[in-house]
């Protein structure tokens, strides 16, 4: 029994040791935005606030105007995703259930593309959307993420474990394709696409690079970009600093939380049906 309980407990003191240590950040983060202006640069460093205040997150908003760029990531991070649900869905069904020339062959074509780093994609994406007057607007931002080559994989994936009888049975009754996607087949994907969801949500709120090369207007700015223009003008406030960075972390912390069972169940299922 003892030879049974050690390794277990030296498991989980490892586990234990790990969470915390990945942890302390982020609690220190927390922390230090409660912060007076200063006390965050002590030496030694404070754990705690000696007095916690609100002053910083007050000033963020008030000072800062930091509603308007947290609305602007909402919509771009919200929007892409209902995007992505909606076009990975029906391209991942495509290439699973529904057969046309080339299938095979375009879906390895987009699979190679995965090996080619998004960056280098921007250029040519940057100077299409400029010919489509879409440069500047948080429609542009979106784009990247409406649709993506590791979404449909991931959903036709899952699609593929969707019973063909089941789609038949449905084309007999006069059923049409359209019919068959929306009553019949996105209900069942529903745990994918949940995964998807979250994967798009985090992708897009986290997202800097492309709303900063696309985005010249400071009152359209997302949240890290506005957040980045911070830390260069009040690169010594490091308690504002902080709660700017909460603000940042703490919807994507809250979606994975209320979704963390559908996440990893969508995770699960479709490693078993690929």
């Amino acid at each position: 029994m003892m030879r049974r309980t050690l390794p277990s407990w030296a498991l989980h003191v490892t586990l234990a040791a790990g969470a915390l240590l990945t942890l302390t950040p982020l609690l220190w983060m927390l922390s230090a935005s409660f912060m007076t202006a200063g006390e965050a640069n002590a030496f030694p460093p404070r754990l705690l606030p000696r007095v916690a205040t609100l002053e910083h997150y007050a000033a963020l908003f008030t000072r800062l105007d930091l509603a308007r760029h947290l609305l602007n990531s909402a919509i771009v991070a919200v929007g892409a995703t209902l995007l992505s649900i909606l076009f990975n869905s029906m391209a991942g069904y495509a290439f699973a259930k529904l057969r046309f020339g080339g299938r095979d062959r375009v879906f390895a074509l987009l699979l190679a593309a995965l090996v080619i780093p998004g960056q280098v994609g921007m250029l040519p994406l940057f100077l299409m959307l400029k010919g489509m007057g879409l440069v500047n607007t948080l429609v542009g931002a979106m784009i990247p993420g409406m649709a993506t080559i590791f979404g449909i994989f991931m959903v036709r994936q899952y699609a593929l474990g969707i019973p063909d009888d089941l789609l038949d049975a449905a084309r007999v009754d006069g059923a049409s394709e359209l019919r068959i996607f929306w009553t019949i087949v996105f209900p069942l994907l529903k745990p994918i696409l949940v995964t998807l969801a979250v994967f798009t949500f985090l992708s897009m709120w986290n997202d800097f690079m492309w709303p900063l090369i696309m985005l010249s207007d400071d009152r359209k700015y997302t949240l890290p970009v506005a957040l980045a223009n911070l830390m260069g003008e009040h690169v010594q406030d490091t308690e504002l600093m902080m709660a700017g960075s909460v603000l940042t972390l703490l919807p994507v912390m809250l979606v994975f939380l209320v979704l963390q069972r559908a996440y990893i169940r969508g995770v699960m299922m479709g490693s078993v049906k690929g």
